[in-house]
């Protein structure tokens, strides 16, 4: 699915229209793959096809900016990450480019103090992407990136690797949270 599919899937533009809204009004928002497209269109960007689909398990770069962002800083310089998408966004006005691949330059970004987007998976369990590979239409475009088999040779890969990227996803939304956590008062 992409952000730009409103002639068959007329709900995304409500969507586009109350995540701008939403964020805007300084409401927190994390979206991650289709998140951080709907979040970019939201804001002005533009999402189009990407010179190829990106799938795999693959590392991204974290920026300069990412170094001291408050959800990015600490996190390895590369990261490895499941890509799975064939679009790709343009950054909104205002926003803080935080990773970047060699295909794809706009991997994640922070716009506003509340604002984030990934375009990758950090959440995905082994579980979870074996249940993915069994949707035939998910399956069908495994196969036509990567090659026949591809599907299990991925979920396979991601059994091994995703305590790892699920170690470093959570760390990631637990900092995204802790910045809307209310501070606790001292009683004294």
């Amino acid at each position: 699915m992409s952000v730009n599919d409103e002639e068959e899937l007329p709900w995304l533009r409500a969507e586009k229209t109350l995540i701008a809204e939403a964020v805007r009004a300084g409401l927190p928002f994390f979206g991650a793959c289709l998140g951080v497209q709907l979040l970019a269109v939201s804001l002005g960007a533009d999402v189009a096809p990407g010179p190829a689909p990106e799938v795999g398990i693959l590392p991204v770069f974290l920026t300069e900016a990412a170094a001291s962002d408050p959800v990015f800083a600490d996190l390895p310089r590369e990261l490895l990450t499941l890509q799975w998408h064939g679009d790709t966004f343009s950054l909104p006005e205002g926003a803080v480019l935080l990773a970047s691949s060699p295909a794809y330059p706009n991997q994640a970004f922070r716009w506003g103090r509340q604002a984030y987007g990934v375009q990758f998976h950090l959440e995905l369990s082994g579980e979870m992407a074996a249940e993915w590979a069994r949707v035939p239409s998910y399956a069908d475009a495994l196969a036509r990136v990567l090659g026949p088999g591809s599907a299990t040779a991925l979920v396979d890969e991601l059994a091994g690797r995703a305590e790892a990227l699920q170690t470093d996803g959570r760390r990631m939304f637990e900092r995204w949270l802790d910045l809307f956590a209310p501070v606790e008062q001292a009683v004294g």
